[in-house]
Protein backbone atom coordinates (compact mmCIF):
# COMPACT_ATOMS: atom_id res chain seq x y z
CA UNK A 1 0.00 0.00 0.00
CA UNK A 2 1.45 3.31 -1.02
CA UNK A 3 1.57 6.04 1.65
CA UNK A 4 -1.30 8.50 1.10
CA UNK A 5 -3.57 6.10 -0.27
CA UNK A 6 -7.34 6.22 0.55
CA UNK A 7 -6.74 10.04 0.81
CA UNK A 8 -9.85 12.04 -0.43
CA UNK A 9 -8.26 13.00 -3.99
CA UNK A 10 -9.58 15.55 -6.36
CA UNK A 11 -7.53 17.00 -9.84
CA UNK A 12 -7.67 20.49 -10.34
CA UNK A 13 -10.74 20.74 -12.89
CA UNK A 14 -13.16 20.52 -9.73
CA UNK A 15 -10.84 23.74 -8.20
CA UNK A 16 -12.92 27.01 -7.77
CA UNK A 17 -12.03 30.54 -7.06
CA UNK A 18 -12.16 30.61 -3.45
CA UNK A 19 -11.24 27.15 -2.23
CA UNK A 20 -8.47 27.05 0.16
CA UNK A 21 -5.26 26.25 -1.45
CA UNK A 22 -2.52 25.15 0.87
CA UNK A 23 0.67 24.41 -1.14
CA UNK A 24 3.18 22.15 0.87
CA UNK A 25 6.31 22.82 -1.50
CA UNK A 26 9.84 23.73 -0.34
CA UNK A 27 10.54 27.38 -0.41
CA UNK A 28 12.45 27.42 -3.71
CA UNK A 29 10.09 25.91 -5.28
CA UNK A 30 6.84 28.02 -3.75
CA UNK A 31 9.18 31.29 -4.81
CA UNK A 32 8.91 30.11 -8.52
CA UNK A 33 5.93 29.71 -8.62
CA UNK A 34 2.60 29.24 -7.07
CA UNK A 35 -1.24 29.99 -6.97
CA UNK A 36 -2.04 33.23 -6.15
CA UNK A 37 -3.94 33.19 -2.54
CA UNK A 38 -2.44 29.67 -1.47
CA UNK A 39 -1.25 29.40 2.08
CA UNK A 40 2.76 28.16 1.77
CA UNK A 41 3.54 25.83 4.51
CA UNK A 42 6.35 23.38 3.58
CA UNK A 43 6.61 19.85 4.36
CA UNK A 44 10.26 20.17 6.05
CA UNK A 45 8.07 22.67 8.45
CA UNK A 46 4.86 21.55 8.96
CA UNK A 47 3.90 20.00 12.21
CA UNK A 48 6.04 22.76 13.54
CA UNK A 49 3.99 25.30 11.97
CA UNK A 50 0.66 23.51 12.06
CA UNK A 51 -0.96 26.48 13.56
CA UNK A 52 -0.25 28.80 11.06
CA UNK A 53 -3.21 26.12 9.25
CA UNK A 54 -5.57 26.18 12.00
CA UNK A 55 -5.40 30.23 12.07
CA UNK A 56 -5.67 31.02 8.34
CA UNK A 57 -8.17 27.97 6.86
CA UNK A 58 -11.70 28.39 7.35
CA UNK A 59 -13.78 26.83 10.00
CA UNK A 60 -16.50 25.27 8.07
CA UNK A 61 -14.96 24.09 4.75
CA UNK A 62 -12.07 21.60 2.34
CA UNK A 63 -8.64 22.33 2.71
CA UNK A 64 -7.11 21.34 -0.73
CA UNK A 65 -3.22 20.53 -0.41
CA UNK A 66 -0.97 20.86 -3.13
CA UNK A 67 2.52 19.92 -4.15
CA UNK A 68 4.25 18.91 -7.24
CA UNK A 69 2.77 15.97 -8.56
CA UNK A 70 0.52 15.07 -5.23
CA UNK A 71 3.14 12.99 -3.31
CA UNK A 72 4.00 14.86 -0.40
CA UNK A 73 0.05 16.65 -0.45
CA UNK A 74 -1.06 13.16 -0.02
CA UNK A 75 0.68 12.59 3.03
CA UNK A 76 0.16 15.77 4.34
CA UNK A 77 -3.65 15.58 3.66
CA UNK A 78 -3.76 12.05 5.72
CA UNK A 79 -1.47 13.93 8.23
CA UNK A 80 -4.50 16.49 8.43
CA UNK A 81 -7.53 14.27 8.21
CA UNK A 82 -5.95 12.46 11.14
CA UNK A 83 -6.03 15.53 12.94
CA UNK A 84 -10.16 16.10 11.77
CA UNK A 85 -9.36 18.66 9.24
CA UNK A 86 -11.24 18.26 6.27
CA UNK A 87 -8.43 17.83 3.77
CA UNK A 88 -7.97 16.68 -0.21
CA UNK A 89 -5.32 16.19 -2.26
CA UNK A 90 -5.08 17.67 -5.64
CA UNK A 91 -4.09 15.06 -7.55
CA UNK A 92 -1.55 16.55 -9.95
CA UNK A 93 -0.38 19.07 -7.72
CA UNK A 94 1.48 22.23 -9.61
CA UNK A 95 2.02 20.33 -12.76
CA UNK A 96 -1.46 20.02 -13.20
CA UNK A 97 -2.71 23.51 -11.94
CA UNK A 98 0.18 25.13 -14.53
CA UNK A 99 -0.82 22.70 -17.39
CA UNK A 100 -4.41 23.37 -16.93
CA UNK A 101 -3.87 27.02 -18.03
CA UNK A 102 -4.72 28.19 -14.53
CA UNK A 103 -2.15 31.85 -12.94
CA UNK A 104 0.90 31.07 -11.21
CA UNK A 105 2.57 33.51 -9.92
CA UNK A 106 6.04 33.89 -8.34
CA UNK A 107 6.76 35.24 -4.86
CA UNK A 108 6.80 38.94 -6.43
CA UNK A 109 2.94 38.10 -7.58
CA UNK A 110 4.78 38.19 -11.40
CA UNK A 111 3.95 35.45 -13.52
CA UNK A 112 5.86 32.57 -12.25
CA UNK A 113 6.33 28.99 -13.12
CA UNK A 114 6.52 25.50 -11.31
CA UNK A 115 9.76 24.23 -10.34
Amino acid sequence: MAFGSGVPTVGVDVLSDGDFLLDVREDDEWQAGHAAGALHLPMSEFVARYGELTEAAPDAGKVYVLCRVGGRSAQVAQYLLQQGVDAVNVDGGMQAWEASGRPVVDDKGQPGAVV
